[in-house]
């Protein structure tokens, strides 16, 4: 755990931290000073039960106090401390101390990771209370996790991808409950969790052809048991890659009225030349609109909201395809994801 304090820039570090030593004394840790070459002041103490504390007073009257402890230690005792340090810290300096912010500590080297970062760098600490499903398939890390909140969650190469909760999700990718599926052919790229499929089959559309891997088991809120089987009255489950798949629709004129992609996220680089990511993308989006019906559309998703280079480029891409279209976007919360997500809708001219 973690507390932070703003002091005064009158005040000196050496002689501030000096009056604050008795108190870690009374918890028997011991001190080593460190050179900070002039930059404030820097101490470590070291204590019983494996008890590390690291104290920093900054120059620009910045006191950061980082406590590391192992799980079956003692909170209580160690909140006292963090108390203590604070009345002694208003002490000393008549009241004149600002605390900023104290942190919950950070679960580190836990059976089961419940720390994971948003697109745009936030890092998330979930409810998660176990491993449901793990395993590294051709192309990707694949886990499963179980949180009471959301449900269990799929994440794909340590990104949150969909959890039981993101049903706001799968509305948004197949048109927000605007578009009529029934005796529709629709394309489905991806959407390994069944839930979109699971969705469309309820409207009756006349085909849909869906390229995947699967997590027909765990994520069954999700999809029911739309995965159980690899064929029904009005869909086929292919599982291979999909660009060859793509390829042979385009030579052979095929086409349908919906293509949902849900392969990949856009990239957060900016740098297409030295992102792969990029070009699959490009391609992936050159084939679909090529095997799209001239009225039908083409949906999928974009990336955070917050990344606005990475979603401008993206559409800057959707404006240098061999086929010209149109588009729009919608901005929807998904639960698992705690950032608002963009969705894209795109059509031929």
């Amino acid at each position: 755990m973690s507390v932070i304090y703003l002091l005064p820039l009158s005040v000196d570090p050496a002689s501030t931290v000096s009056g604050l030593l008795s108190i870690f004394h009374e918890q028997e840790l011991t001190e080593t000073i460190h050179d900070t070459d002039g930059h404030g002041y820097l101490a470590t103490f070291v204590g019983k039960n494996g008890r590390f504390v690291v104290l920093r007073v900054h120059s620009q009257g910045l006191v950061t106090v980082d406590l590391q402890f192992y799980e079956d230690d003692d909170i209580a005792q160690l909140d006292n401390l963090l108390n203590a340090l604070e009345n002694k810290l208003k002490v000393l300096l008549n009241g004149n101390i600002t605390r900023i912010k104290k942190l919950p500590a950070l679960l580190r080297g836990a059976k089961v990771d419940r720390y994971w970062p948003t697109a745009d760098g936030r890092l998330i600490e979930y409810d998660i209370d176990k491993v449901v499903y793990e395993e590294d398939s051709e192309y990707q890390n694949i886990k499963i996790l179980h949180s009471q909140q959301y449900g269990n969650i799929l994440v794909l190469d340590g990104d949150v991808n969909l959890a039981e909760s993101d049903s706001a999700y799968t509305q948004a990718i197949t048109g927000s409950g605007k578009e009529n599926y029934a005796g529709k052919e629709v394309l489905i790229l991806g959407g390994g969790d069944g839930g979109i499929l699971a969705e469309l089959v309820k409207q009756k559309p006349k085909m849909i052809t869906m390229v995947i891997d699967g997590c027909k088991k765990y994520m069954r809120k999700t999809c029911g048991d739309i995965l159980d089987n690899l064929k029904g009255d009005c869909y086929q489950i292919l599982v291979q890659d999909c660009v060859p798949l793509l390829k042979k629709y385009v030579q052979e004129g095929r086409t349908f009225d919906y293509v949902i992609n849900d392969l990949t996220a856009i990239p957060i680089s900016t740098s297409p030349e030295e992102d792969s990511t990029w070009e699959f993308l490009r391609l992936i989006l050159d084939l679909s609109i090529k095997v799209l019906h001239p009225s039908g559309k083409y949906f999928t998703q974009g990336n955070s909201a917050n990344l606005t280079e990475a979603l401008n480029l993206f559409e800057e891409r959707l404006g240098r395809l061999s086929c010209p279209v149109d588009f729009r976007k919608e901005v929807v919360c998904v639960p698992s994801y705690l950032e608002q997500w963009v969705f894209y809708t795109a059509w031929k001219k």
